[in-house]
């Protein structure tokens, strides 16, 4: 069955108007258009936004934490200050303090006479030590001991 046009219809429709019963053309193309629209958008938005933490990967670890901390409440808030101070921090190189202290903190264990174990482990070896000794005591003859008494 042909189906006939409406008596009022211009005689020349344009392309993008679908006929009764067929598929809409335009529409299916404006939805995929969309569907690359948003997703593209998105990704350049999540990449530009990572841009802080890319710059800031070759940085010391600490200095990069921070900035991934800042880019993470960025995201999260939507506040664009922190995002800005992250990317200030990215692109500032700070100094390393770090290395300097450690060398300074091995001279002075080396000058100190430090063996380098914690102060546990230096607490048990003094324990052992001081019980060696009561036991070498124990086992000598006693010998009596002087009093001395201070003035009060």
């Amino acid at each position: 069955m042909h189906e006939q046009l409406h008596p009022l219809t211009p005689h020349h429709l344009p392309f993008y108007l679908a006929k009764p019963g067929e598929t809409d053309v335009l529409m299916i193309v404006m939805a995929i258009f969309l569907i690359v629209a948003v997703l593209g958008v998105g990704n350049l938005y999540l990449h530009l936004h990572s841009l802080p933490e890319r710059m800031a990967h070759k940085s010391q670890k600490l200095q990069f934490e921070i900035v991934a901390v800042l880019g993470l409440l960025a995201l999260f808030t939507h506040i664009h200050l922190f995002w800005i101070a992250a990317l200030l921090l990215a692109l500032i190189d700070l100094p390393d303090f770090s290395t300097p202290l450690r060398s300074i903190a091995g001279s002075v264990e080396k000058i100190a006479g430090s063996t380098g174990e914690t102060p546990e482990q230096e607490a048990g070896e003094e324990e052992s030590a001081a019980s060696a000794a009561t036991a070498s005591d124990e086992s000598r003859p006693s010998t009596p001991k002087k009093e001395v008494r201070g003035h009060a």
